[in-house]
């Protein structure tokens, strides 16, 4: 496995092509998971080790992608410790009491093996029905964790958080460093049960400023990345709308950072850390134009990308839940008889 496309890429080392998945490839669009969601939590999706499995299978099968990505959510680790959430449907992730004071720190314990015991049965199991194709685990990035559990829910301005975050710095830090214990935890326990490599997923970075996200941020996303440097695989740093970010998200220790659709991925190459690979970034709704002009957008990124030392291709966020999955498929196709 480890001379696969993907992971050599995410070394930065020379693959006989440019590996390709996809972020949120593993469901919402495939009606064969729909199907097999019916009637099913998503929370009690991402804990049932059958479902796991053969989620997180369905577009390896269907899309011949290079790597597989853990099916899972951000706030799995929260509700694995205990923390009473709920993901509603048209909604996302919400919180009954949302975190705004130190006493309410004490309920972020560690992650222990019991608590994701069927997640990491899932990952062994991914492994050996995958063989050679690896699989990428996942969690989500101290800060928008915290934005989660502060705000109670999803936020279009996280005016919550970063009042916190500015009035009561100390508090902020604290708990954004027992988050990134807890994301490290998860990261590990699904290492250490056979993924070959990690993704750490910062939905909500880009709504701060650089000064911001250098001081309050970048220090616990790097927590969590040194926290399974140990353990030898490629690591990637992804976040949404993080253009002026990208040099300290490199910075922040991952062998691979993600990049968006907003930012050309040859400009991104500059902004990162000389010796990065990167990974992206075709716009999503693209998928959605003719497929002529999806292909011919892919075919700038794959000449971009070649101005760092590795380039996983993917999207510039995740697979929207209205795409065609041959478009999906015609596109790995095309990605792979580029490169």
């Amino acid at each position: 496995m480890s001379d696969s496309a993907f992971l050599r890429a995410a070394r930065g080392e020379a693959a006989d092509h440019v590996p390709v998945w996809f972020m949120r490839q593993a469901g919402r669009s495939l009606p064969e998971y729909r199907k097999l969601r019916e009637g099913v939590p998503m929370l009690e999706s991402c804990f049932r080790t059958d479902l796991i499995v053969e989620i997180t299978m369905q577009p390896v099968r269907r899309l011949g992608v290079d790597a597989a990505i853990f099916f899972s959510d951000i706030v799995v680790p929260l509700k694995a410790i205990g923390v009473d959430l709920d993901i509603v449907p048209g909604t996302g992730p919400v919180i009954a009491d949302p975190i705004r004071r130190r006493d309410q720190l004490d309920q972020l314990r560690d992650v222990e093996p019991d608590d994701v015991s069927t997640i990491t049965d899932a990952v062994t199991a991914l492994t050996e029905e995958l063989g050679d194709t690896p699989l990428i685990g996942f969690a989500g990035a101290p800060f928008t964790l915290a934005s989660y559990l502060i705000e109670g829910g999803p936020s279009r301005d996280h005016r919550v958080t970063k009042a916190l975050m500015h009035s009561e710095p100390d508090l902020w830090h604290a708990l954004l460093g027992r988050l990134a214990a807890i994301a490290g935890q998860f990261l590990r326990a699904q290492i250490e049960a056979g993924a070959s490599a990690i993704q750490l997923f910062d939905s909500w970075a880009g709504t701060l400023p650089l000064a911001d996200y250098q001081t309050f941020v970048a220090p616990h996303s790097a927590a969590v990345l040194a926290s399974v440097a140990d353990l030898g695989v490629p690591r990637i740093h992804f976040g949404v709308g993080t253009g002026e970010l990208l040099g300290a998200m490199g910075d922040a220790g991952a062998e691979v950072v993600g990049v968006d659709w907003r930012v050309p991925l040859d400009e991104a190459v500059e902004r990162i850390a000389p010796g990065k690979s990167v990974q992206g970034n075709l716009d999503p709704t693209l998928l959605f134009a003719p497929t002529e002009v999806v292909h011919a957008k892919a075919a700038d990124i794959i000449a971009a990308g070649r101005k760092a030392p590795g380039h996983i291709f993917n999207l510039g966020h995740g697979v929207l839940p209205e795409t065609d999955p041959e478009a999906l498929a015609r596109l790995v196709d095309f990605v792979h008889a580029q490169s």
